[in-house]
């Protein structure tokens, strides 16, 4: 007989983080499990690792791949599960040993084969040392489905309530891999991506109130990394354009940070992909001044590549160009404009 519940454990390079992660799977208080580790492609000790955990616990299966992102593990480990459900879990991160039985205790009075559960979370934050630094609790609450759909739209650094639909939180029945599978072009991202496009094929996403998963961040993740990501929100914004227009108005705020940043970087590449895509206007100033002509923007972008940052930008001010501007100031005024109106 097939496992009820498959929990599918994804990592690269993780073997320090790796043995507290598939313990909080094998420890679960609901027994009906497999627990799947899918190596995608690690150059370090995991398989040493994973062979002494699997002497502890016959339920333990391993699989090497080569690297292709976490997504295309975590589509590999879908294709190797034989549980009804599945849940997903990164290399170095864990659960709670009461999750799964208590996100299936919510069956009553659901349709199973279109269910997704989710559940709260705490971010653990950990030093080089794998010690906790700071610890951090994320109650999702109830939502409705537009609720989430909406807060999926906002970038989690602009928005006041935490990501809902975290992939270590969810418990999803097999059935709804058949309306999505995790995309692999995107190495960021991918939470967002899929649960946004199963909500919009109508799968169900029922809360349920624990603390079920514990997330990671360490000072190495690249997600840490604005460089990383903007490109990512850009592609994720870029992909509702094509497939998803209506939404468009719910993406403003983070369309408008984009073209912010880029026009405050002078990243030209990334300004003009988002030209293609905008559809509503970008403010400026604390939003006291509007832009909605797009050939407005692109002067706007053209100004800045003139004009020195420092004059703009108070983060790309020192000393020389204080002084230069105490300077310029009885003329011009702008150290007092600057201070109030620099975009934070």
């Amino acid at each position: 007989m097939p496992p009820v519940v498959s929990i599918v454990v994804t990592c690269f390079n993780q073997d320090r983080y790796l043995e507290k992660s598939v313990k909080s799977v094998i420890n679960q208080t609901f027994a009906d499990l497999e627990c799947l580790i899918v190596d995608d492609g690690s150059t370090d000790n995991t398989r040493e690792v994973v062979e002494n955990l699997m002497r502890l616990d016959s339920r333990i299966k391993y699989f090497y791949k080569e690297n292709g992102g976490v997504s295309s593990a975590r589509n590999f480990g879908f294709g190797q599960a034989q549980g009804e459900w599945i849940q997903f879990l990164d290399g170095d991160d864990w659960i709670d040993e009461r999750k799964t039985e208590f996100q299936l205790s919510h069956l009553k009075g659901v349709e199973p084969q279109n269910a997704v559960f989710y559940c709260d979370y705490e971010r653990v934050f950990l030093d080089g040392e794998k010690n906790i630094t700071d610890r951090q609790l994320n109650i999702v609450g109830y939502l409705t489905k537009e609720q989430l759909i909406q807060r999926l739209l906002i970038p989690d650094f602009l928005a006041e309530s935490p990501f809902p639909l975290l992939q270590q939180c969810l418990l999803m029945n097999r059935s709804i891999f058949s309306k999505k599978m995790f995309d692999e072009s995107l190495k960021a991202l991918q939470d967002r991506d899929f649960t946004l496009d199963l909500l919009l094929a109508g799968v169900d996403f029922i809360y349920t109130p624990i603390v079920g998963a514990f997330y990671t961040k360490h000072r190495t993740n690249r997600t840490n990394k604005w460089s990383y990501m903007k490109g990512y929100y850009i592609l994720f914004y870029e992909t509702i354009y094509r497939q998803h227009k209506e939404l468009l108005p719910l993406c403003e705020s983070g369309i408008n940070f984009l073209v912010q940043d880029t026009i405050r970087e002078k990243d030209k590449d990334n300004f003009e992909r988002l030209m293609k895509i905008i559809r509503s206007p970008v403010y400026f100033l604390d939003k006291r001044v509007k832009v909605s002509n797009a050939t407005l923007l692109k002067l706007i972008y053209s100004l800045r590549m003139i004009v020195p940052s420092f004059i703009l930008y108070q983060k790309y001010r020192g000393p020389r160009s204080q002084k230069i501007l105490s300077l310029l100031s009885p003329l011009f005024n702008l150290t007092k404009y600057s201070k109030n109106n620099a975009p934070s």
